[in-house]
C-alpha cells in the first residue's frame, strides 16, 4: 500500500477489490423490476440477443478504456483521456456527461432501495405524504432511502478500503443469486414458457438495447479510481474487459432463466417478475425473498460504486479548475474527495422523496449522457492513436498493427448507432420528462463550460488550463 505523492491518494485496492467495484457497479436494481418488461417487449430470445449485442458493444468500448487506463492511470479516467486528445472543453463535456449518468444512477438506487424493501416490509407504505406525477410518496420510503444515502456517503468518506470490502462481500451474494437462477432454469424451467421467442420486431429489440448503457455503466468506475489501485497498469485495463464480460453473463442468465420460468401472461401481471420467476423455478416463495435480497445487494453495490466513481470524476474536474476548487481537495486524514461525495450523497438523499416514477425518469435521462461520454472516449482513443503513435501504451489492444484502430472504429460506429435510438421518431425514443431532466443537467453544464478556457490537447493540457485560469 503506497501513497501517490502527486495527488495524495493511497493505492490500497487489489485485483478482487477493483473487479468487485466494476462488476458490482453494473449489477444494480434494473434486473429485478425490468426483466418482465424486457421479455414482454422482445421475447425471451430477443431480450437475450439484445444483451448479447449490448454486451459486445460495451466490451469494445471497454477495450478502448483498457488501453487508455493503462497509459494514463489517473483519477478521473475519461477526463484525462479526452483532455489529452481533444482539449479542455471536450474533456469537460465528456466528464459532465458521465457525472450526469453517475448521479442519475446513484439517485435511481436511492429510490429503488425503499421500493424493494417494501416487498419485504409492507409497512413502509403505510403513510403516504404526497404524490409526484401520480406516483405516491411514502414516509417509510423517504426515511429508508435518505438514511441509506447518509450511511453509504459516510462509509466512502472514511475511505475507499472499507467501501471496497463491503462491495466485495455483497458481490459474492450476487454471484450466488445468478447461480441459483441458472440451476433453477435447468430444474424447473420450461421451453414452452419461452414462447414466443421474438416479439415486437426491431422496436422490441431496440427497447431492450437502449437500456444497456444504463445497466452496463460502471466498468468505467475502475479507471476513475486508478490512482487507488495497487496493480500493474496493464492488469487494471484487463479487469475492465473482464468486468464487462461477467456483467453480460449475469444479465443473460437472469433474463434467460426468467423467460423459462413463466409464461407471457404471468410476466405481464407480475410486479417483480424476476422474484416471481425465482419462486416459480424452485417452487417456493422463499426463493423470491432471497432474490429480492439480491436486488437490495445489487442496489448497494451499484450505489456504492457510483459514489466512488462519480466523486473521483468530480475531483478531477475540481483539480483541473473546471469545477469549484473544493471538489479537487482530499480529506486531510481519509484521503477521499469529501466535497464530491457530499454532493452526490445529497442528491441521492433527496431522490426518494420524488416517488417511484422517478425510477423511469432517471434511467431514461441518464442514458443519453452516458452514451455521449463513451462516444467521446472512443474518439479520444482514435485521436491519440493517430496523433501520439509513440505514446507509452503498457497495454496495446489489437497488437502492433492496425487492429486496435479497427476496434476503435467499430466501437465508435456502434456507440453512435446506439445514441440514435434515443432520438425522436425512433421506436425506442424517450418521452418528454426524461428529456427535461437531461436538458436541465446540460443547462447547468453549459453555464460551467463557459468559464473553462479553450486549451488544445496534449500531455500538458491540464497545466495550461490551470495557468490560464490563474491569470483570470
Amino acid at each position: 500500500m503506497a501513497a501517490d505523492t502527486s495527488t495524495g491518494f493511497v493505492r490500497q485496492l487489489g485485483r478482487w477489490d477493483a473487479l468487485a467495484i466494476g462488476f458490482g457497479a453494473m449489477i444494480g436494481f434494473g434486473w429485478v423490476v425490468l426483466t418482465g418488461e424486457w421479455l414482454v417487449a422482445a421475447g425471451t430470445l430477443g431480450a437475450v440477443l439484445a444483451f448479447v449485442v449490448g454486451g459486445v458493444i460495451m466490451a469494445l468500448i471497454g477495450l478502448t478504456y483498457a488501453e487508455l487506463v493503462a497509459a494514463m492511470p489517473h483519477a478521473g479516467g475519461e477526463h484525462n483521456y479526452v483532455m489529452r486528445a481533444m482539449g479542455s472543453r471536450w474533456a469537460f463535456v465528456a466528464s459532465w456527461a458521465l457525472v450526469g449518468g453517475y448521479v442519475t444512477i446513484a439517485a435511481f438506487e436511492a429510490v429503488a432501495l425503499p421500493r424493494t424493501a417494501a416487498y419485504l416490509f409492507p409497512s413502509l407504505e403505510s403513510v403516504q405524504l404526497w404524490s409526484v406525477a401520480g406516483s405516491p410518496v411514502y414516509l417509510g420510503w423517504g426515511v429508508v432511502g435518505t438514511l441509506a444515502a447518509v450511511a453509504l456517503t459516510a462509509v466512502n468518506i472514511v475511505g475507499i478500503r472499507p467501501a471496497s470490502m463491503i462491495q466485495t462481500f455483497i458481490v459474492l451474494f450476487l454471484v450466488v443469486i445468478a447461480g441459483l437462477m441458472l440451476v433453477g432454469a435447468g430444474v424447473g424451467g420450461s421451453l414452452d414458457h419461452a414462447e414466443p421467442l421474438f416479439t415486437g420486431g426491431f422496436g422490441g429489440f431496440a427497447a431492450v438495447l437502449v437500456v444497456v448503457p444504463f445497466l452496463f455503466v460502471g466498468f468505467d468506475v475502475i479507471p476513475q479510481s486508478a490512482e487507488e489501485i495497487d496493480l500493474p497498469f496493464p492488469m487494471i485495463g484487463k479487469l475492465i474487459v473482464l468486468s464487462v464480460s461477467l456483467a453480460a453473463l449475469f444479465y443473460i442468465i437472469i433474463v434467460g432463466a426468467s423467460g423459462l420460468a413463466m409464461d407471457r401472461g404471468t410476466l405481464v401481471e407480475s410486479d417483480l417478475a424476476t422474484a416471481d420467476a425465482m419462486a416459480a423455478l424452485w417452487g417456493s416463495d422463499a426463493f423470491a425473498t432471497v432474490l429480492v435480497a439480491g436486488g437490495i445487494a445489487g442496489i448497494l453495490t451499484s450505489w456504492n460504486a457510483f459514489l466512488i466513481g462519480g466523486s473521483r470524476l468530480l475531483y478531477a474536474l475540481g483539480r483541473s479548475g473546471m469545477m469549484p476548487a473544493v471538489f479537487g481537495r482530499l480529506h486531510p486524514r481519509f484521503r477521499t474527495p469529501t466535497a464530491a461525495l457530499l454532493f452526490i450523497g445529497a442528491l441521492s438523499a433527496a431522490a426518494p422523496w420524488l416517488g417511484a416514477d422517478a425510477l423511469g425518469w432517471l434511467v431514461d435521462s441518464g442514458s443519453p449522457s452516458i452514451v455521449l461520454g463513451y462516444l467521446l472516449v472512443t474518439v479520444a482513443f482514435l485521436v491519440l492513436r493517430r496523433r501520439e503513435p509513440g505514446m507509452d501504451r503498457p497495454l496495446r489492444i489489437g497488437g502492433a498493427g492496425g487492429g486496435g484502430v479497427g476496434i476503435g472504429v467499430v466501437a465508435l460506429v456502434l456507440t453512435a448507432g446506439l445514441a440514435t435510438l434515443y432520438l425522436p421518431g425512433m421506436p425506442s425514443s424517450l418521452p418528454a420528462a426524461p428529456w427535461v431532466l437531461f436538458g436541465l443537467w446540460w443547462l447547468l453544464g453549459v453555464l460551467l463550460l463557459i468559464r473553462v478556457p479553450s486549451v488544445s490537447g496534449g500531455p500538458d493540457a491540464e497545466e495550461r488550463v490551470l495557468s490560464r485560469l490563474s491569470r483570470t
